[in-house]
């Protein structure tokens, strides 16, 4: 096996032991590998090793690999920063956007959407309240939900966080924890919409996600390495 598939072999088995630990069922969390500045080869090493899910950063980058890579059954997720005027191709490019966090960005991508399946959206939560990163904060949350609710080529299916970099895990467990408990409000406020999904947790931090309830977990450096 290449050293991808061995990485991929070693994850899935951290996954796994991790969902057992939280007393969760099996095939409870998937990994998305995030692929940004990594050649095809490696996406492709990836995917014959069983791996479908891949998430990109850089619209111009994630296009040239959608079109090479377009013989694949790859699922397309968008997991960077949103500029309004790259709202249309991504839309109808990507099969997930997880970086929703403004009412005008989810209204372009629901307008550029229409005729296709309904895009399905995280909103990006900033959960560590730093001034220098995307998302919304807490109490911001539920009045953008049910907008986003009412825009019917988009699927609102979770909340998608960066949280602060540490490597404490009583920190982190902290941010995961409240990101969980957000999504868990919204589930109750808004019990018709299919708010199922968490995309939270890193290489350094996938295991305390897991344990609060992470759905997706977004891998680069432990499956592909350093990028170059």
């Amino acid at each position: 096996m290449s050293n991808i598939a061995n990485n991929l072999h070693a994850l899935r088995q951290q996954i796994s032991t991790a969902q057992q630990l939280a007393e969760r069922s099996e095939n409870a969390v998937q990994l998305l590998a995030v692929s940004k500045n990594q050649p095809l080869e490696s996406l492709e090493e990836a995917y014959a090793a069983g791996q479908t899910l891949f998430g990109e950063n850089y619209l111009q980058e994630a296009l040239f690999k959608i079109s090479k890579l377009s013989h694949l059954n790859i699922s397309w997720h968008f997991i960077g920063p949103i500029q309004s005027n790259k709202t249309k191709t991504i839309a109808q490019h990507f099969s997930w956007v997880h970086s929703v966090d403004r009412l005008k960005i989810a209204q372009r991508l629901n307008n550029a959407r229409s005729g296709m399946s309904p895009l399905n959206i995280c909103i990006q939560v900033n959960i560590s309240e730093e001034p220098s990163k995307s998302g919304v904060l807490l109490d911001q949350l539920e009045p953008l939900a049910a907008e986003i609710l009412q825009l019917s080529n988009l699927s609102l299916r979770g909340l998608m966080a960066i949280p602060l970099a540490t490597s404490d895990p009583t920190v982190q467990q902290q941010q995961f924890h409240r990101l969980a408990q957000a999504l868990k409000h919204l589930q109750h406020t808004f019990p018709e919409a299919k708010l199922d999904t968490l995309s939270m947790g890193m290489s350094n931090d996938m295991e305390v996600a897991i344990k609060e309830g992470a759905t997706i977990v977004r891998i680069g450096t432990a499956l592909f390495g350093a990028r170059k």
